[in-house]
């Protein structure tokens, strides 16, 4: 892999003819892998499971069918999409389960097939009435009052209908482009003078809400108030049935290397033609006639394998507008996030000058526990403002559509600063939006670069050049999340602020790589993929092989989203059978199998999903009774170690260390609700005792020790 080939776009999970790792070089079993695509179906279950869990508030249960639902939409358009193309493309080799591509597709259908019916059970049995009983409703159009079939019918008349538009079927109209995730109406009329019947497809609008409000908190679908109205689509036809359906196509991107010299008109191009991405799966309400899904079928150029029939209505991402709805009583307890300790002002009511903060001290911010906009955005707010400052370089992977970060990175530019802006546009599903602020930072006067050819820039970074009366100094941020306020408040993540010396050298030296041509490979305080991250870890993990040989305290504990990466799990394998334990917190996949007798019996595989979505990164190692702890970007997983630039930084101060430390001793206590992976690819929940009661939650306990410390800090 390098940095100086022609320009491209390198898909953010390309699958492998080989894996990058000799497998057969480990003196291990061969079958010591699960597959990481099961393994995420795994996860999706998990967030269904908390959907069905009645201790849940109700309207967050809605929120997690909803989650469920777009989970399973981005698995099909890029893991399954890619699945097909490994197959289509003859690439018929075994991942590292074992498994080949088609016995994967296999699996992966029987069990999401199960899934789908599972999540609309849930819906449609559980959730509805319940949300009834709280004087919710979720009504179809039968069941709707007079007076709400005719407001339906003004909505219709007045808003709906001037946006339609039917599509016939027939020898002068081919059959329309079904774009993916739109919902449709596959419509059956019938010609009174000739008898012929006709196929027609309706889409539903996706700019109007997904389900119409009809009163005080009644909803119907959008389809069953178009479905009523077809008559007037279809003037002088007889309209014999309509069945809801809906496809998913392949949305990765490929932009192919020499595709255009301009890296955003290449993005731009491909973004155009991934709407025409080729079909991998077709919902069809069960109702369909078979005769019309036979069409669908037949048009789409998709096998019967990959046709769901579920019980309507479809689509139930759109639950989040239900789950909005303002009853607080249904809800998780409002939190809201507070200043950091050390960031909080004592006797002034004027925020804390964070420079001089950082001074002081070094600063470990845990969201969104610990306020994202009276910690980061102050920072790089207070820089923009600040006549001492220099300039300010940062990376953009993710941001908010009315980001403060982009404002104040403006206001910077206007005020004269530096202001150089890595934004990484390839960044999947945001590739547009980015690609927009990219043109806004451009015309304000910022140096708005995209990062190295073939890799895409997924280190969270900020660095601000300060003049002082001592000299140049230089404030650093490096982060586990993106610089996007509003996912702070729901996603948790891991910041250092910091004026370290050594840490913001390293910084610098890797904004001039991502920047210019400097090609600094080496730091004294970073882990940078694709360069060290991996091999910093896999020394690490031998380090306590051999610190427990020699008798001194040895544990490895990692917390990710993802754990897929061959080699660091071999590495922990290899550490697990030297007798050292592993503890692994994951969120989402895990390939590693945990238990295993002679492999892995000192690996505990744990994962936690709640309120927040889990998304620190952390490499906490025991180091003989000295412990060294690293934060960052970067997942277990090929594209994170091998096709990407993430920084994982050490944590400087051992109080940072402690803290990191107490958060993983409460994420694996026993004690602590959680799910926990066997040996054979299954996750088992724990979160009541065996008297029955409810084990401790760890988000709320992380909220409660934040309102703890921040009731009892001097006002």
């Amino acid at each position: 892999m390098t940095v100086d080939r022609p320009l491209s776009v390198v898909p953010e999970e390309t699958f492998e003819i080989e894996p990058p790792y000799d497998l057969a070089a480990v003196d291990l079993p061969e079958d010591r892998f699960l597959d990481r695509e099961l393994s995420w179906l795994h996860f999706n279950t998990r967030v269904l499971e908390l959907a069905e869990d009645p201790s849940v508030p109700l309207l967050e249960r809605v929120r997690f069918l909803a989650i469920f639902a777009t989970n399973l939409d981005e698995f099909f358009m890029v893991r399954v999409a890619g699945l097909k193309r490994r197959i289509a493309a003859g690439v018929a080799v075994p991942g590292a389960s074992g498994l080949m591509p088609r016995e994967v597709l296999d699996r992966i259908w029987a069990t999401t097939g199960a899934l789908m019916q599972r999540h609309a059970t849930v819906f449609r049995e559980e959730i509805v009435p319940l949300l009834a009983e709280h004087e919710i409703e979720v009504l179809r159009w039968a069941e709707l009052d007079r007076e709400e079939q005719r407001h339906c019918k003004k909505l219709f008349r007045d808003r709906v209908f001037p946006v339609l538009t039917p599509l016939a079927v027939d020898p002068a109209h081919p059959f329309p482009y079904i774009s993916g995730l739109s919902l449709n109406l596959a419509v059956l009329v019938r010609n009174p003078k000739t008898g012929k019947e006709h196929f027609a497809r309706v889409k539903v609008p996706p700019i109007f809400n997904r389900f119409v409000p009809v009163g005080e908190l009644r909803f119907v679908p959008l389809e069953d108030v178009i479905a009523e109205h077809l008559k007037r689509l279809f003037p002088g036809m007889e309209v014999l049935g309509s069945h809801t359906f809906r496809v998913t196509r392949n949305e990765d991107l490929e932009v192919e290397e020499d595709d255009a010299e301009n890296l955003l008109a290449a993005l731009e191009k491909e973004l155009l033609r991934r709407r025409f991405g080729p079909p991998v799966r077709l919902e069809v309400e069960d109702t369909m006639d078979d005769h019309i899904l036979e069409l669908l079928v037949s048009e789409l150029g998709v096998s019967a394998a990959e046709v769901v029939r579920l019980t309507g209505p479809l689509d139930l991402s759109g639950l989040n507008d239900i789950a909005d709805i303002d009853r607080a009583e249904l809800k998780f307890p409002a939190f809201v996030p507070s200043t950091h300790t050390q960031l909080a002002p004592v006797e002034s009511a004027s925020p804390v000058d964070v420079f001089k903060a950082l001074k002081r001290n070094d600063v470990l911010l845990h969201h969104p526990y610990d306020s994202f906009a009276t910690s980061v955005q102050r920072f790089i707010e207070q820089a923009a403002a600040d006549p001492q400052v220099l300039a300010i370089k940062q990376t953009l992977y993710r941001t908010s559509g009315d980001s403060p970060i982009i404002d104040a990175l403006v206001d910077a530019a206007d005020a004269g600063k530096q202001v150089l802006v890595l934004v990484e546009i390839k960044a999947r599903f945001d590739e547009q939006a980015n690609i927009r602020w990219a043109r806004k930072l451009e015309h304000a006067g910022c140096h708005v670069v995209y990062g190295l050819v073939g890799l895409k820039t997924h280190c969270k970074l900020a660095m601000v050049v300060r003049d002082e009366p001592e000299g140049i100094r230089r404030y650093v941020h490096i982060g586990t999340g993106n610089y996007n306020p509003k996912t702070a408040r729901m996603y948790e993540d891991f910041g250092l602020l910091t004026a370290h010396d050594g840490i913001g050298e390293d910084v610098a030296h890797l904004f001039n790589n991502l920047s210019g041509f400097s090609r600094n490979a080496t730091y004294e305080n970073l882990l940078v993929a694709p360069d060290s991250v991996r091999s910093g870890l896999l020394a690490q993990v031998e380090q306590e092989i051999v610190h427990h040989g020699a008798g001194r305290p040895a544990r490895i504990r990692i917390k990710a989203n993802s754990i897929v990466d061959e080699a660091t799990i071999d590495a922990l394998y290899r550490a697990s059978r030297a007798g050292v334990p592993v503890d692994l917190l994951t969120r989402g996949i895990c390939a590693l199998k945990p238990g295993v007798p002679g492999l892995s019996e000192t690996v505990r595989v744990r994962s936690v999903l709640g309120r927040f979505l889990e998304h620190s990164r952390i490499f906490w190692f025991e180091n003989g009774g000295a412990p060294r702890t690293w934060i960052g970007s970067a997942d277990l997983m090929h594209r994170n170690l091998d096709r990407r630039v993430e920084a994982l930084v050490e944590l400087p101060g051992s109080r940072q260390v402690d803290e990191v430390g107490r958060l993983l001793d409460l994420s694996f206590d026993d004690g602590t609700a959680s799910w926990w992976l066997e040996a054979d690819g299954t996750w088992t929940r724990h979160h009541r005792a065996e008297d029955g009661t409810a084990l401790r939650d760890l988000q709320s306990t992380l909220i409660a020790t934040k309102r703890r410390r921040r009731s009892s800090s001097p006002s």
